[in-house]
């Protein structure tokens, strides 16, 4: 840390203090060239995950939103909130794992069809047909019948 008084590089920590919240730490610090105590303040520096959609558009990653359209799918089935919560989690951990902070929507709607395939097969259904834009009854069979033969 560079002391504002004399520019000097070196100094010591006298007093930490967490802010309101935490999301803040206070430090007090003593310059080592010239004695003179000067306050910083650490935050962590959060940058967003972003969502390319279809469009090529973007915006920011909302666990909201996902937990939304998980809840819609598994409406009036025998999914736990905790198991739509652990999904999204699941889509979380992958993000922060990633060394890109972008993400395509393909590849959360991937992710989420074989996690609720696993999980409930009606609300996977669900799920795909609104993700996948089925164009045709023929569409929405062939993905039933591979449901159904994956299950054999």
């Amino acid at each position: 840390m560079k002391c504002p008084y004399c520019g000097h590089l070196s100094d010591k920590v006298v007093d930490s203090r967490e802010g309101k919240e935490g999301e803040v730490i206070r430090r007090r610090r003593e310059c080592l060239g010239c004695g003179k105590r000067f306050t910083s303040y650490e935050r962590i520096d959060e940058i967003p995950y972003m969502v390319v959609k279809k469009d090529g558009t973007r915006e920011r990653f909302d666990r909201q939103k996902l937990i939304g359209g998980l809840l819609k799918a598994c409406e009036k089935r025998p999914v736990s909130l905790v198991a739509v919560e652990a999904i999204a989690d699941r889509v979380e951990s992958t993000l922060q794992e990633r060394p890109e902070r972008e993400i395509a929507t393909a590849e959360i709607g991937a992710f989420v069809m074989e996690e609720l395939k696993t999980l409930d097969k009606v609300a996977y259904v669900r799920f795909a047909s609104v993700y996948r834009h089925f164009r045709d009854i023929g569409e929405f069979m062939n993905e039933l019948e591979d449901l159904l033969n994956s299950k054999e």
